[in-house]
């Protein structure tokens, strides 16, 4: 009886030790709220004017990303573009960021309307980079998850057309 009371309490000892591991590790990275799913590791600004300022500020193109939490192609890019490595990596060292559930009232950050997912590069000189589009001719600033690899390539092209600009 002695040895199954004690096995019993130490199975009880790992059970409440391994729940508290993983309480602490949640505890350890609390999910950033202004990152809402879409990488948090990322430095996420809260607003456009401040994403405005700070591109100005560190000469780097701000990126927006227009989204709703019920909107399920939103739901799925938020997934493809958390998951991509290269994506998070240029996002948290090349961009200043910010993705927001309600439109801004500058109207450059919808020349072809308000649908969401939409994704927006404004340059450090605060022009919104019109050029800098998606795959769909019906809604510019739209990408599908099998559109991570252009998303890749307009990040690119937009931290080049800063450089040659300047």
């Amino acid at each position: 009886i002695m040895l199954h009371s004690t096995l019993a309490l130490s199975l009880l000892l790992i059970a409440v030790s391994s729940n508290l591991a993983m309480a602490i590790k949640k505890e350890k990275r609390a999910p950033q709220t202004l990152s809402r799913g879409w990488g948090d590791e990322i430095t996420w600004v809260q607003t456009y004017e401040e994403g405005l300022y700070q591109a100005k500020k560190s000469n780097r193109p701000l990126m927006v990303i227009h989204h709703l939490e019920d909107c399920q192609y939103c739901q799925a890019l938020k997934k493809a573009f958390a998951e991509n490595e290269e994506i998070q990596e240029m996002a948290q060292n090349n961009f200043v960021m910010l993705n927001l559930m309600h439109e801004t009232t500058d109207k450059n950050l919808s020349p072809d309307g308000q649908y969401v997912p939409r994704i927006m590069f404004i340059d450090p000189s605060l022009t919104v980079r019109a050029d800098i589009t998606g795959r769909y001719s019906n809604r510019l600033y739209t990408y599908e998850p099998q559109d991570i690899p252009f998303l890749i390539e307009n990040m690119k092209k937009a931290l080049r057309l800063i450089q040659t600009e300047l």
